[in-house]
């Protein structure tokens, strides 16, 4: 029987790291990806289930391939969707053959040779006795026992652990994957290796919190003799970028650490949900006291640092007042780069059972205001760069589309030929699939990092000339 198996991944880059994984695991059992799922004997849809927006995303992309299935083909839901709702999601897309949730992945030959046994029957894919493994050693290992498939591009995502121990108000994430787990230190370097030598050029840290990393192992302050060891052990890496760190979280040792290594980019996503005190109080938060000593810390080490965070607008409770100290927030410590979000009560956290939950409307047009507010601080950040020279990671070629939202948006293409090409690639001041793009005016080498004198800018991205 074939063994050709297509990934959609939905969600965030944790997700992308996990089907990175799966790949891994099925390729080790004899199978072969493909890029279409039209080609493919097995379907997986890697899912999200974290917000209801993304829940229905994920339950659409299973009916789309469910009605596209042909005889023959299995269709299979993993991750976080069905980690929660577990079988529930068949009922919700008849074409799902099997289901497997975000703990058991190392499982997915298993149960791929089980649907292929049993001719595609229902199964409880939460029985452990099949799976042979019990759920808390299948979590863990799902972080530690597998190095990945390939780089996707000149950029990695490498996850460093899985799930959370904090006990945010609105979040479901503790119940989805458990509590925080880390994976070896022995193992990262060698992941970080494999990726390297498979072609990429910046490691991107990822975890649900990066920056408690070791801490299950009784330790505290690990990410910084982490950074030290992939500086110090992993040759031909040229970016290591860290996501997802945690206020409070932020140590004196870890800003020093990524102010001493070149390979260190001076980048730092915290997310920080909101500036109120009332707020972050009812959210279970760090206070805003510790966030902005934090943000004084890292700049004062690295003038040149690049900040992003996010916030969520329309919290039960959340006042006009509350919501405009955020807003003198934004424009007091001018991000360069921000996501604002409106609250989802979701079903399970605290936060779902409060009262004063914030109509929708409300939600809506707190967000609009704030995104204004912020697209007005990224356009005057990147104004002040014209003229300057950054370092740029060329990740595709291209033509430029003129209806983009974003400035420069272009065909990420390698194989394009056209005769006036440009170059799409990042600085150091964006991550990967979540911030804005330089564009040179040129086709460059994809994978190298050049030097690009900026002479354009927008809101979101920047233009210039390679030199």
């Amino acid at each position: 029987m074939s063994n050709r198996f297509f990934i959609q991944t939905l969600g965030c880059a944790k997700n992308t790291a996990d089907s990175d994984g799966i790949g891994a695991v099925l390729e080790r059992a004899g199978f072969q990806m493909v890029d279409a799922s039209e080609d493919a004997d097995v379907m997986i849809v890697n899912t999200c289930g974290f917000l209801q927006a993304s829940r229905a995303e994920s339950l659409e992309a299973l009916r789309a391939l469910g009605q596209r299935k042909h005889d023959g083909q299995l269709l299979i839901a993993a991750g976080c969707l069905i980690s929660r709702y577990g079988e529930n999601v068949k009922r919700e897309a008849p074409g799902v053959d099997g289901v497997i949730d975000a703990g058991k992945w190392l499982a997915m030959p298993r149960l791929i040779q089980y649907l292929r046994e049993n001719n595609h029957g229902d199964a409880d894919w939460f029985d452990d006795a099949y799976l042979n493994l019990p759920r808390a050693q299948l979590a863990a290992r799902s972080v530690t026992a597998y190095l990945p498939r390939h780089a996707q591009g000149p950029s990695a995502f490498l996850k460093i652990a899985d799930g959370c121990d904090r006990p945010c108000a609105f979040c479901i994430i503790p119940t989805i994957k458990g509590g925080h787990r880390s994976k070896p230190m022995d193992d990262v370097i060698a992941e970080a290796r494999e990726l390297v030598a498979l072609g990429a050029r910046e490691i991107v840290l990822v975890a649900q919190d990066t920056t408690a990393y070791g801490w299950d192992w009784k330790q505290r302050d690990v990410l910084a003799p982490l950074l030290e060891r992939l500086c110090g052990e992993v040759e031909g890496m040229q970016w290591l970028r860290v996501m997802y760190a945690y206020p409070g979280h932020v140590t004196p040792r870890l800003i020093e650490t990524m102010a001493r290594y070149p390979q260190i980019v001076h980048y730092v996503d915290v997310p920080l949900q909101h500036a109120n005190p009332q707020t972050l109080h009812r959210m279970k938060r760090p206070n805003i006291t510790t966030a902005r000593r934090m943000l004084d810390d890292l700049r004062a080490a690295m003038p040149d640092l690049a900040l992003r965070t996010t916030f969520i607008v329309g919290f039960p409770g959340e006042t006009e007042e509350e919501f405009h100290s955020l807003l003198e927030f934004l424009e007091a410590q001018e991000f360069d780069r921000v996501g604002v979000f409106e609250y989802s009560q979701e079903a399970g956290t605290p936060a779902g059972a409060m009262s004063q939950q914030v109509p929708r409307k409300i939600s809506a047009r707190r967000r609009h205001e704030a995104m204004l507010l912020q697209q007005k601080i990224s356009a005057r950040k990147n104004r002040a760069h014209i003229g300057e020279t950054l370092d740029v990671l060329i990740e595709g070629v291209g033509e430029i589309v003129s209806d983009s939202q974003h400035a420069g948006q272009a065909l990420r293409d390698p194989e394009l030929d056209c005769g006036n090409c440009v170059s799409i690639g990042r600085s150091y001041r964006d991550a990967p699939e979540v911030d804005g793009v330089v564009i040179a005016q040129s086709e460059l080498p994809i994978g190298k990092i050049v030097k690009v004198k900026i002479t354009q800018a927008s809101e979101y991205d920047l233009v210039g000339e390679p030199i």
